[in-house]
């Protein structure tokens, strides 16, 4: 069986070694480790934010890292379009959302379909309109 050290111990481990049998750290055979998931960000950049960004990651300490660019998609999400479970944005679709215009399941929202939602117009099975609560 091949071995290798481990990044954070220097102990001996295999390279399919899921955590270092002496430290515990996770994927210990690889050089550079970031978190468990998958995550892209394109080069391209828009106002200072990657033009797309996908995110089902979560570093190390189980923290999850949040999609935020102009096009956000993941678990979570922060963009101008955002495809996420909890998002917010300028247009999105997704579970949880805070937006102008959404898509959603439970939102607070100017313009929104959804289930439930807060929001000054919409299309849903149960909505609070914003201008008659104000």
């Amino acid at each position: 069986m091949a071995t290798t050290t481990c990044r954070d111990c220097g102990n001996e481990v295999s390279f399919s070694a899921r955590s270092c049998p002496q430290c515990g750290a996770p994927e210990p055979a690889k050089p550079n480790w970031d978190g468990y998931g998958y995550e892209y960000k394109s080069k391209t950049t828009l106002f200072g934010l990657p033009l797309i960004h996908i995110s089902f990651k979560y570093r190390r300490n189980r923290t999850p890292v949040v999609a935020n660019g102009v096009i956000a998609i993941g678990q979570f999400g922060f963009g101008v379009i955002t495809i996420a479970q909890f998002g917010m944005g300028l247009v999105t679709l997704g579970q949880f959302t805070f937006a102008a215009a959404t898509i959603a399941q439970i939102t607070l929202a100017a313009y929104a379909v959804c289930q439930v939602g807060a929001v000054y117009e919409g299309i849903g099975q149960k909505l609070f309109f914003l201008d008659k609560i104000l």
